[in-house]
């Protein structure tokens, strides 16, 4: 195996790993980082939705607690149920959305000037979703276990949103959550328990469907990339879970504005050649 190669896996696998659970876009910072790198190709997009896996694990170890309650109380427990059934219906319409439009979706909008576009656009929504409840905007729910299940199909429509790549995914349903009523701490805890079976099942279902694509020899790259797409993944969420205790997503919206317009202009100019991912 090429330890060039190895070690191009080990950037991107970081890269995921410290976005997939910020608002700013994993997806997009993936295929920006593989146009730097020259990582890029079918085989690469199969690489950059499994190391999603290795990011999930992350979120699995850090709410082990409630994932296991939930586990074993789901026989009998109404709380566990409801919880369960929430989960469910909001990771329903991205898997229905995912069938219908992924594969256009794949060939006309993964390139590095739709993501700056995108990463702009919603940096603005997050300053809008910021200033609604600094003015005062009181949340109506407060915690996972209050949601009800329209509020889950809710946050899983807008989740769709971060099929065009540059959206996020968690900054989609985090922030959308807010605009639907969810406080800040319970729109980021339902995100995330919404991603496991969005990213493992988008993880299994391309590894399936390209597999004509792979060969044991990809094993080790593969491997690379969700070891330390889980490394990073987990320190990331641990630190974001207090970071929102006590602060607001702005800086995250303003990352986002000026990376995108950088992107934009260094394209425009020629003076960094982002090649199509």
């Amino acid at each position: 195996m090429d330890l060039l190669l190895l070690l191009k896996a080990a950037i991107m696998g970081v890269v995921e790993g410290l976005t997939e659970f910020l608002p700013i876009s994993s997806t997009g910072h993936l295929i920006l980082a593989g146009a730097l790198l020259g990582f890029h190709g079918e085989k690469a997009k199969v690489f950059d939705i499994a190391i999603q896996t290795g990011a999930i694990f992350a979120v699995i170890l850090v709410y082990w607690e409630r994932i296991k309650s939930t586990i074993v109380e789901l026989p009998t427990e109404r709380r566990a149920q409801k919880f369960a059934l929430n989960v469910l219906v909001g990771f329903l319409p991205a898997v229905v959305l995912a069938l219908i439009f992924g594969k256009f979706i794949k060939a006309h909008l993964f390139t590095p000037t739709v993501v700056a576009t995108t990463f702009i656009l919603g940096g603005f929504i997050i300053l809008w979703a910021e200033k609604r409840s600094a003015g005062g905007t009181v949340a109506r729910v407060n915690s996972v276990d209050e949601m009800t299940v329209m509020d889950a199909f809710k946050v899983g429509l807008v989740q769709c949103l971060a099929m065009i790549p540059g959206t996020s995914r968690s900054g989609a349903t985090i922030i959308g959550g807010m605009f639907l009523g969810l406080s800040r701490k319970t729109a980021t805890d339902f995100s995330f328990f919404l991603a496991i079976p969005t990213l493992i099942g988008a993880g299994v279902y391309s590894l399936y469907k390209e597999r004509a694509l792979l060969s044991t020899a990809d094993i080790p790259l593969f491997a690379v990339g969700l070891v330390f797409s889980f490394i990073s993944a987990w320190l990331c969420v641990r630190w974001l879970l207090k970071y929102i205790s006590s602060n607001s997503f702005v800086p995250f919206a303003y990352y986002r504005i000026v990376f995108g317009v950088i992107v934009l202009i260094t394209a425009w100019t020629g003076v960094v050649s982002w090649s199509e991912a």
